[in-house]
């Protein structure tokens, strides 16, 4: 590993770096996000960024996209200093950037989304057999695998992964910023996609990988850049660099494991699912007659490729949906027709799935998202009237307790980073004392670092006797945390599997159907 900071040379061939960020500094009222950030990527290499959240590393790249503008510093593009003032001028520039979450209309089809906003025209209206062709042209070369005709909405995670890395390739983007390419991904779509970098490599392309899987990032990266709060601390080589030491470089800790201790599980059922059918707006129900038991002390993880049902299997045991048929029973009670809000003072805690949409109001400040969904209880409230005063200072306690990072309870929610905006979620949720956790992704997005702490808490509120359903996209967490692993496939639980047993490359096998119907010690 080379320290940060030092001015460095071009690459060996004397050609200029395709990227080189000098002394990049970006401030917000009351806080630095970026401090003299260098970084110097290579043109054709695969360079990964990783840090903690928080620790700069969104606010460094939406820099290099033109969202920001950097207070000091200094862009150069091959070698060419660059005023970037918006996206428009970094994709003249050629830079291009795969969001972590998609934004595709699930409603058009491949070749609609990709064109979208760059549409060819003959004669004023869309020339789609020119897109079509340039969009095979593209797939062939970068061996995307892409049909132009098929509807977004019945692609898989990979697929729609796939299109909008075309999305800015026909833009003709040379350097491709992807942030959390893999986390919603099973191993096989990793390998795919680790497939297509190569390819995009092999033609002269540059990308930046922003992950948290250091894994990952050693297998696919040629270089790495660390980030500590707000500044580079060093480089490494993934080739003689292990996870180990990039996580201690980037938290000062070892690498965290989810593997949790000895059975905590007891009989008494806190959740009870019986004959559950979640109707869909189109053909087959998108929960499928699930019969699922959550005791005290036991992890229950649902493991499944995106969109094969875990959304409304938690949203029909939250009260947000509603059941076709089935039951739900919490404590020894039938809760079926029960309100979201009854099911909450019940003691039901919620982690959703997508923080931005379901768990916070990110204009509000951040004492107003401690007591969202718990308004109704103390410390929120005093006779009729929110207590201000209370939750302000509980929200002091969870930030100190769980380390959120922010100035204060009356800062933004939208002002923090994905991780801390996390650890809030969580430390609402655990200041209530749920007798069951909900948990959906309950770890997307946050450093390895966050991760450990959240691991943490989830084992030691299962020690205490809390009953925990566990859905997420990180195997190793499923499978680490996990007492009992169930498969979602096509809305059904097609697989129970004895987590102390499985792989990784085994369970992703049963997600995407290569193993279905076939069902593993339970």
């Amino acid at each position: 590993m080379a320290a940060a900071g030092a001015t460095g040379s071009p690459p060996g061939d004397g050609a200029p770096y395709a990227v080189e960020l000098r002394g990049i500094t970006k401030r917000f009222p009351g806080v630095v996000a970026n401090r003299d950030i260098e970084l110097r990527v290579r043109r054709g290499e695969v360079h990964a960024i990783v840090g903690e959240n928080g620790a700069g590393k969104s606010t460094l790249m939406k820099t290099l996209y033109g969202m920001h503008r950097p207070d000091e510093g200094t862009i150069l593009l091959d070698g060419r200093e660059t005023q970037l003032r918006s996206p428009s001028d970094a994709i003249a520039a050629g830079i291009g950037m795969v969001h972590q979450h998609f934004m595709l209309a699930d409603n058009f089809t491949v070749l609609e989304n990709i064109v979208l906003g760059s549409e060819p025209t003959r004669g004023g209206r869309l020339d789609r057999a020119e897109a079509g062709r340039r969009i095979r042209e593209l797939s062939d070369r970068y061996a995307l695998n892409l049909e132009p005709d098929v509807l977004v909405e019945d692609l898989g995670v990979g697929d729609r992964q796939r299109v909008e890395i075309a999305k800015v390739l026909y833009r003709g983007a040379t350097t491709l910023i992807l942030d959390e390419p893999t986390a919603v991904l099973v191993p096989q779509e990793v390998d795919e996609l680790f497939g297509n970098l190569g390819e995009l490599k092999r033609e002269g392309l540059t990308v930046i990988f922003i992950s948290h899987k250091l894994d990952e990032v050693r297998k696919v990266a040629d270089s790495i850049t660390v980030i500590r709060r707000g500044t580079t601390v060093g480089t490494a080589d993934p080739r003689t660099t292990t996870a180990r030491q990039l996580a201690e470089l980037m938290v000062g800790s070892e690498l965290p494991s989810p593997e949790t201790r000895s059975s905590t599980v007891r009989e008494k059922p806190v959740l009870q699912l019986t004959g559950l059918t979640v109707p869909s707006l189109v053909g087959r129900p998108a929960v499928d007659d699930v019969a699922l038991t959550v005791r005290e002390g036991e992890v229950v993880g649902i493991a499944g490729v995106e969109g094969n049902g875990q959304a409304e299997l938690v949203e029909a045991v939250m009260g947000l949906r509603s059941l076709a048929s089935g039951t739900v029973s919490f404590a020894g009670q039938d809760i079926t027709r029960w309100s979201t809000r009854a099911r909450r003072e019940a003691g039901l805690g919620f982690i959703p799935e997508d923080r931005h949409r379901q768990g916070m109001l990110l204009d509000a400040p951040l004492w107003e998202n401690r007591i969202l969904g718990h308004q109704t209880r103390p410390p929120a409230v005093k006779g009729w009237f929110i207590d201000r005063r209370s939750a302000r200072a509980d929200t002091e306690r969870i930030m100190r307790e769980y380390d959120v990072r922010a100035p204060g309870p009356d800062t933004p929610a939208g002002a923090l980073s994905g991780g801390n905006q996390q650890k809030l979620i969580i430390g609402r949720e655990m200041s209530a004392a749920p007798k069951l956790l909900i948990a959906a992704h309950p770890t997307r997005g946050v450093d390895v670092g966050a991760q450990a702490s959240i691991w943490e808490l989830l084992k030691d509120a299962r020690a205490e006797g809390m009953g925990i359903l566990l859905i997420s996209a990180d195997l190793d967490e499923l499978i680490g945390l996990s007492d009992t692993l169930h498969v979602m496939l096509r809305g059904r639980l097609v697989a129970s599997l004895d987590p102390s047993s499985l792989t990784p490359e085994e369970l992703g096998g049963h997600m995407t159907g290569a193993h279905d119907g076939s069902v593993g010690a339970a």
